[in-house]
């Protein structure tokens, strides 16, 4: 028998972050975006729950606890709930530590995870995005060329979360025709930041440019050593967890929707009971619940180590699809008060349309 079920570690997990994110998220989120800056507090009191140290190695300062890109998704879309923006900014450090962690040498568990386990914030970040026209996470435009003992890369990175304050970025390249990724410490000889990017969405995460001039890399710092890395299932996991991002937000737009409509009165009778808006918010609950189901079963089959390659795909393009459009109808069941910032759903609406153009900047 098929079972959609947490397990009593889960549910335990899932109630505590639902508890950060209603207490420490919601309340601020507004302030954050109209300030379009996080406070230090935010990210100090996220580092308590322990995101990124939990499932990293007991020998690098970490937890110990076993990988499970499930637990991961659930975690996201309860930190999503709460705020989209909030919830990436927390999770970033994630996108750099659970890569060296999975597929990273011995060598570079050793150097770059200890830090990222420490009692203070510590932040490095995943750089995929690019800015050229419908670019494709699995054909960059940057590349990583052999030269002697080192690699050198070249091109454009955006979109790159904490990109103000990351200590280490690991850069997908293309090399040879082939994805590989790179471990670049922020004052590298070449490397130009431009931080902080203004954005439709997540306004108050600090996201950057990246520009590579000639950066060389050693061959130590190739994600993986020698061996290489398996690109691809790295961007798998960053598609999942951007899916379940916007799952919690859409969730938030529903939640949001269903007593507003219930309370506002229009000739006569709450507009709930209308069938336009009653069809249309079951709609939006059925989206809500698809989306989840087609995100657990792709970090199901992460979690078992199956190619997930097709689902993480399909999870996230529906997750795009069905979360932008929620999020547009949310501003429709609002009507007026839906472009009003005294009400979070304008806010939610630019955040998922700026989730729905960019890739990697979240991971399970």
């Amino acid at each position: 028998m098929i079972s959609f079920a947490m397990t009593d570690e889960q549910e335990s997990v899932r109630d505590a972050v639902r508890d950060f994110a209603a207490s420490a998220m919601r309340p601020r989120a507004r302030e954050c975006d109209e300030a379009a800056v996080i406070p230090d507090a935010f990210f100090a009191s996220a580092w308590e729950l322990g995101l990124t140290a939990t499932q990293l190695p007991e020998g690098c300062g970490g937890y110990g606890a076993a990988r499970s890109p499930v637990t991961n998704a659930i975690v996201l879309e309860e930190l999503a709930y709460g705020d989209a923006t909030l919830a990436v900014a927390a999770a970033a450090p994630s996108l750099f530590a659970y890569a060296i962690a999975d597929q990273g040498s011995e060598e570079q568990r050793r150097t770059y995870l200890p830090p990222l386990c420490g009692e203070r914030f510590a932040a490095a970040s995943l750089a995929v995005a690019e800015p050229v026209p419908a670019f494709d996470a699995f054909a960059p435009r940057t590349t990583a060329v052999r030269r002697g003992a080192a690699f050198v890369l070249a091109g454009t990175k955006c979109f790159v979360p904490l990109a103000d304050r990351a200590s280490h970025f690991l850069v997908v390249a293309s090399r040879e025709g082939q994805l590989d990724a790179f471990i670049v410490p922020r004052d590298a000889p070449g490397l130009t930041i431009t931080a902080p990017e203004k954005n439709l969405g997540l306004k108050a995460l600090a996201t950057g440019t990246l520009s590579f001039d000639d950066v060389e890399v050693r061959d130590a710092d190739r994600l993986g050593g020698a061996a290489g890395a398996n690109v691809p299932r790295l961007l798998d996991h960053c598609r999942v967890g951007g899916a379940a991002v916007l799952n919690g937000l859409a969730r938030a737009v529903l939640d949001y929707c269903v007593p507003y409509a219930k309370e506002r009165v229009a000739f006569g009778e709450a507009i709930a009971r209308k069938q336009s808006i009653a069809f249309r918010l079951a709609e939006m609950h059925m989206e809500v619940e698809s989306m989840r189901w087609m995100i657990w079963k792709a970090a199901g089959e992460l979690e078992r180590g199956l190619d997930a390659t097709r689902s993480a795909h399909l999870a996230r393009s529906y997750a795009v699809e069905q979360a932008m459009w929620i999020a547009d109808h949310g501003v429709q069941v609002l009507g007026g008060h839906g472009f009003i910032r005294e009400h979070p759903v304008e806010m939610w609406y630019r955040n998922a349309r700026t989730l729905g153009v960019v890739e990697g900047i979240v991971t399970v």
